[in-house]
């Protein structure tokens, strides 16, 4: 039985998990919810990048990607960066959804799950 690796663990949830090859994600979001889609879009896939490198994946091996918005009007503009930012040949399967975020600032969560190679 392979054991499962947590980091970053709080009362309330881990940030990723880590079990039998494939890193599991919490929902990231931007540290500053001032800016506008396209800055935290940029800030969340930082945090994704960050977080897939402690893990020893990269973007290149995202399996799946869940996007909320919290807008729906702004799809393309977070499209935009998004694009920019996959590797080409690797996107991973996507889903996009409008919800209500935690905290009204917040304009995108993303939550990807990756395997480790």
């Amino acid at each position: 039985m392979s054991s499962i690796q947590r980091f970053d663990v709080g009362p309330r949830m881990s940030e990723m998990a880590v079990h039998q090859g494939v890193v599991y994600l919490a929902g990231q979001i931007a540290e500053d919810g001032t800016q506008d889609i396209a800055g935290q879009t940029r800030q969340v896939l930082g945090a994704i990048d960050a977080l897939l490198a402690r893990a020893g994946s990269d973007k290149s091996k995202i399996l799946r990607a869940q996007i909320y918005l919290a807008d729906l009007a702004e799809f393309d503009a977070m499209n935009a960066v998004w694009e920019a930012w996959v590797v080409p040949g690797h996107t991973p399967p996507r889903a996009t959804v409008q919800a209500r975020l935690a905290k009204p600032e917040w304009k995108i969560e993303i939550v990807v799950t990756a395997a480790v190679a």
